[in-house]
């Protein structure tokens, strides 16, 4: 019986077990269905907050459209062009019936004659639009003006007589219906004229950037005429858009003044010579100051330096200078380097001092003659002498071969080492002959 009893126990809590699992799984399912409404809900929520969120962005985004599209219409210059298109259909409808009643009222076969009045006014006024547009010479815009003014003229005439001679009105409302008739009757065409040159005058006027490039070319035309018409002349040699006016320009710039910089010219290099001469004497000056005067000054003075024979190609003047293009040409002097013979040294001068004696002069003594006139206008200040001795032959080729020694073939020029060693243009070429020469039969004995 126990048995039995235990049993059944088992049984029944082996079911209430199985019931528990079957209420958990139960729950276990309406939990993860009401989970999935709730994330169907929530998508179909977000869902519809996004449609309300783009439905509210493509109303603005329309309206935007909407208002940049009156804005496009509702400008300045949409404006005035359709307003004048509307005044000036306004002013043929006013005035046209009054020539065809006119006309009529005359001969009914005469109603071809206010359409073609009319008519021609309008076609010479197109007529002047397109010269404008094809850049017509000005007198055809101008004989067209003339016919829009004779066509026009001649309908304001006839609505003019037309409005005096109207029935049924007093003098004064006669007077005032046939001016008005004339004054429409030619409002139309000088309305279209006026929007005609607004219409040019706005498609020439363009950026501030192509305003300023026709101010310049006015400008260098007026202060360069001579190398801007010899621009024209190239221009005008060479085949049809082949030949670019700044490059004629530029050619042209180098024939007249020699040199291939916008704006020099030899006077202006010859200027640039002259200041950088004494720019060069005053750095000098400030480096290696003159000893000073007076009796002191007397135990600094050097002793004599000998200085070689001037030859022709010293040192030139700014004006060789200015034509330094020349250092560079195919003609030069011999390769070799001759030395100067040194002469002797040049005997010291007397020596004048600076400070005034307050010894005064025995009465009767007679000045001794110098043996140098001194000049009216006084001794050369300290800070124009030249501090730095001649060099010779020997000493300038000496420097040029350390100066190049790391050069190259093409960097090998007369120009070149004439502004790293400070020579003339003439020395500079013998100076680049020479050390050609070396490195040439340097590079032969390589090879051999």
């Amino acid at each position: 019986m126990s048995v039995y009893a235990e049993e059944r126990r088992a049984d029944r809590a082996a079911d209430a077990e199985q019931r528990r699992i079957d209420a958990a799984a139960a729950e276990a399912r309406r939990v993860e269905r009401e989970k999935a409404a709730d994330e169907r809900a929530a998508r179909l929520t977000e869902q519809r907050r996004g449609e309300r969120v783009r439905a509210r962005e493509e109303r603005a985004r329309l309206r935007a459209e909407r208002r940049a599209a009156r804005g496009e219409v509702l400008t300045a210059g949409n404006v005035y062009r359709k307003g004048t298109l509307a005044l000036v259909t306004a002013s043929a409808l006013g005035s046209l019936p009054a020539q065809v009643l006119h006309f009529v009222g005359i001969s009914p076969m005469l109603l071809p004659l206010p359409l073609a009045i009319e008519g021609a006014a309008w076609v010479m006024a197109a007529g002047v639009a397109y010269a404008d547009e094809r850049h017509l010479p000005a007198w055809v815009r101008w004989f067209l003006r003339l016919l829009v003014l004779a066509a026009a003229g001649f309908a304001a005439s006839i609505n003019y007589t037309y409005g005096l001679h109207l029935p049924g009105l007093s003098a004064t409302d006669r007077q005032a219906a046939g001016i008005g008739l004339a004054a429409v009757t030619l409002l139309g065409p000088v309305l279209f004229e006026i929007r005609q040159w607004v219409t040019t005058l706005s498609a020439d006027t363009n950026s501030p950037e192509e305003r300023a490039r026709r101010r310049h070319d006015r400008l260098r035309r007026r202060q360069h005429r001579a190398i801007a018409q010899l621009a024209d002349r190239f221009v005008s040699a060479a085949p049809y858009g082949q030949l670019d006016f700044e490059a004629a320009f530029a050619h042209a710039w180098e024939i007249e003044t020699g040199t291939d910089t916008p704006g020099m010219t030899p006077r202006l290099h010859e200027r640039a010579a002259r200041s950088a001469a004494a720019l060069s004497h005053a750095q000098r000056a400030v480096i290696d100051p003159a000893p000073p005067r007076g009796r002191i000054g007397n135990l600094f003075r050097r002793r004599p330096v000998a200085l070689p024979t001037p030859t022709p190609n010293q040192d030139e003047t700014a004006e060789t200078y200015v034509n330094r293009s020349t250092a560079d040409l195919g003609e030069s002097a011999p390769t070799s380097i001759t030395p100067a013979p040194a002469p002797a040294a040049l005997a010291a001068g007397p020596v004048v001092s600076l400070v005034k004696s307050t010894d005064r002069p025995p009465v009767g003594a007679v000045a001794a003659e110098s043996t140098r006139p001194r000049r009216a206008t006084g001794r050369v200040p300290a800070v124009a002498r030249s501090t730095r001795p001649a060099r010779t032959a020997d000493e300038l080729l000496t420097e040029a071969r350390e100066v190049a020694a790391d050069w190259s073939d093409r960097e090998l020029t007369a120009e070149g080492i004439r502004r790293a060693v400070h020579t003339s243009p003439a020395k500079a070429r013998v100076l680049r002959d020479t050390l050609r020469a070396e490195r040439a039969a340097g590079s032969g004995e390589a090879a051999a």
